[in-house]
């Protein structure tokens, strides 16, 4: 009887880990045991090198920051709790007394109430002509880039040149003056624009040079909102049968533009009360017209240099435009979400 011998065994390979064995077997050990995943140290030495290349580029302008914004900040309200005459080390602390100075004083209260008559006039009309201008660009089909950058230029000139331009060219107050001489071609008398409180001719000039200047950059602010309108709202307005013109304005383009509004008119706001320049050199050393800055100015640094007051004055002004900034913003629904318009 024969039998058949058994086939020869073959050699078997140990099976390939599976994901859930190595995953089972790196569970036991700790987290320094486990092996890095790949590109660990390059992702290491990469954040390391964004950090540094962060205070690298950041780091001058962030010393440049505290040392001319905020220790300055921070030694005038110091200086305001002292008596600090012709020095800015003064030692004789006398508490809120240069705030009630300032507070009773008419000359400061006044230029007060000169900011409110200026800012009644410019953040309206610079409202309306950035508006305005920006509508008109939008719309053109062609040299749109060539009209944007003509009205946006004007941003480019300070605020000193183009005061004197305005001050010695056109609103000089003598014959050779551009609006005498225009006045003149209709038999009209020289105007002394700057020379006399009544009437109040100066104000033309300041609004108009100020005008001049901002009315290009919040038009830009305007356009970038105008393009960003999806143009279905503007076609399904046409298909309900609104007309173009007015009530596509009032209805869609307005609505639209409430954000950009809100943060145009806080902007001027807050620049109608840093306005210094036009006013210093419009307006030379007129005791009317002074806006508080200006005011200020001749406080700390006129004949009696009180930088006490000066400073108390200062501390005034900043708490006033943070309240007016934060009781604006709550009124126009500054920082809102879309939704909850």
């Amino acid at each position: 009887m024969s039998t058949t011998p058994p086939p020869p065994a073959t050699p078997t390979t140990p099976a390939a880990p599976t994901a859930s064995t190595a995953s089972t077997r790196d569970a036991g050990r700790p987290a320094s045991a486990k092996a890095p995943g790949p590109g660990t140290g390059r992702s290491r030495k990469g954040v390391r090198g964004s950090t540094l290349s962060f205070w690298i580029f950041t780091g001058p302008f962030l010393v440049g920051l505290v040392i001319f914004v905020y220790i300055p900040i921070g030694w005038s309200a110091w200086l305001s709790f002292f008596e600090a005459r012709y020095t800015v080390t003064p030692d004789k602390f006398i508490g809120f007394d240069n705030y009630r100075l300032m507070l009773t004083n008419g000359d400061f209260t006044g230029s007060l109430v000169t900011f409110t008559v200026f800012a009644a006039i410019i953040v309206p009309v610079t409202w309306a002509l950035s508006l305005g201008l920006a509508l008109m660009v939008h719309r053109l089909r062609f040299m749109k880039a060539f009209f944007r950058s003509v009205f946006f230029l004007p941003t480019a000139c300070s605020f000193v040149a183009a005061s004197l331009i305005w001050k010695m060219s056109l609103f000089s107050g003598v014959r050779f003056g551009m609006m005498n001489t225009v006045l003149g071609w209709f038999g009209a008398e020289n105007i002394a624009w700057l020379a006399d409180p009544n009437p109040p001719w100066y104000w033309l000039v300041i609004v108009t040079v100020r005008l001049w200047l901002q009315a290009g950059f919040y038009m830009i602010l305007f356009l970038a909102a105008l393009q960003n309108i999806p143009p279905v709202l503007y076609e399904a307005a046409a298909i309900d049968g609104a007309k173009p013109g007015w009530q596509t304005f009032r209805h869609i383009t307005l609505p639209q533009l409430r954000a950009t509004s809100t943060a145009v008119i806080l902007l001027l706001l807050v620049a109608a009360y840093q306005a210094f320049d036009e006013f210093f050199n419009l307006l030379s050393k007129t005791t009317w017209g002074r806006p508080p800055l200006v005011e200020l100015y001749y406080t700390a640094l006129g004949d009696d240099q009180d930088y006490g007051a000066g400073s108390a004055g200062a501390v005034i002004l900043t708490l006033l435009i943070c309240m007016v900034t934060l009781l604006q913003g709550r009124f126009l629904g500054f920082g809102k979400g879309e939704d909850s318009r």
